[in-house]
């Protein structure tokens, strides 16, 4: 990765589908060295004391978090991440990620479109913000960066049902794209790998990486009575709409990662259709028979 593509591109278009007044970073110049799938060098030479600071202080306080709050899959895998008290290098995770399931993350400057996203997943490569948030943002940062893609991603891409979801849904993103229901398959995106609960025999669990890096947003998802709770089912969480800026008012529960990879299994073209007919639905409205309570 460290020779640029001759075909990297000029500039990045992100799709943002969920609301937010906040616009989007990211460095995409990097001196020609973004490629043409939108990767990049991590460059961690560039990180600066107080960056590895902010990542330690970042990690200190989540992991804090988590007994309770947190899935066990994820909290088995987070030592994986290795190094706690600077920001990981790439490479050294990438060692023990292949390993396990046969991914590997891959560095990339911020937000990326939406067909460069779905194909890195179809192809067992989860793309990792390589910036982070300056300390005046410690408490909350509209987009994803280097600790909330590694922290609250990359350790549950060492379960191998969960990993086999992700690239599942990158396969089904390229699909998606070609029949412009992008903006669709990406909320169950976001109700799942991004804000996905699991109902554990101990109890309800996070597994979503909005939440499990989020301190307010932990203990909101799992304990707070404000939230609605409504069992997965495709065609209502590709329905519901979201915002990227404010805790979530309702998620969907799973009951295991299997029952996830299952549900993903068949052709989602007759879905598209259906919610082509199928009005939107704003976040934090109950439909007829739910209860919120799942």
């Amino acid at each position: 990765m460290d020779t640029p593509a001759a075909a990297a591109p000029a500039a990045v278009t992100p799709v943002v589908y969920g609301a937010s007044d906040r616009p989007p970073r990211g460095d995409y110049s990097r001196g020609g060295v973004v490629q043409a799938d939108y990767t990049c060098p991590q460059d961690w030479a560039s990180y600066t004391a107080a960056d590895h600071d902010t990542y330690k202080r970042l990690y200190e306080r989540q992991a804090a978090q988590l007994p309770g709050l947190a899935c066990d899959a994820f909290i088995n895998a987070l030592p994986l991440l290795g190094v706690k008290d600077r920001i990981p290098r790439f490479e050294e995770i990438n060692e023990r990620l292949h390993r396990a399931t046969g991914w590997e993350i891959v560095a990339v400057p911020g937000l990326i479109p939406e067909l460069p996203f779905f194909t890195l997943l179809a192809n067992r490569k989860f793309p990792v913000t390589d910036w982070i948030r300056k300390p005046e943002e410690f408490n909350y940062i509209v987009e994803p960066d280097v600790f909330h893609d590694l922290f609250g991603h990359v350790p549950m891409l060492f379960d191998p049902a969960f990993a086999d979801y992700v690239q599942r849904y990158g396969q089904g993103g390229i699909k998606a794209h070609e029949l412009g229901a992008g903006e669709k398959l990406a909320r169950l995106y976001w109700y799942t790998v991004e804000f996905g609960l699991i109902r554990q025999p101990d109890g309800l669990r996070a597994y979503g990486a909005g939440i499990l890096s989020s301190v307010g947003e932990l203990q909101h998802a799992v304990c707070s009575n404000e939230p609605h709770r409504l069992p997965l089912d495709l065609l209502r969480t590709m329905r519901t709409l979201y915002k990227i800026d404010t805790y979530q008012a309702n998620y969907f529960v799973i009951e295991s990662f299997a029952q996830l990879f299952d549900l993903t299994a068949p052709d989602f073209t007759p879905l598209y259709r259906a919610l082509e007919v199928e009005s939107d639905i704003p976040a934090g409205v109950l439909l007829p028979g739910e209860t919120g309570k799942a």
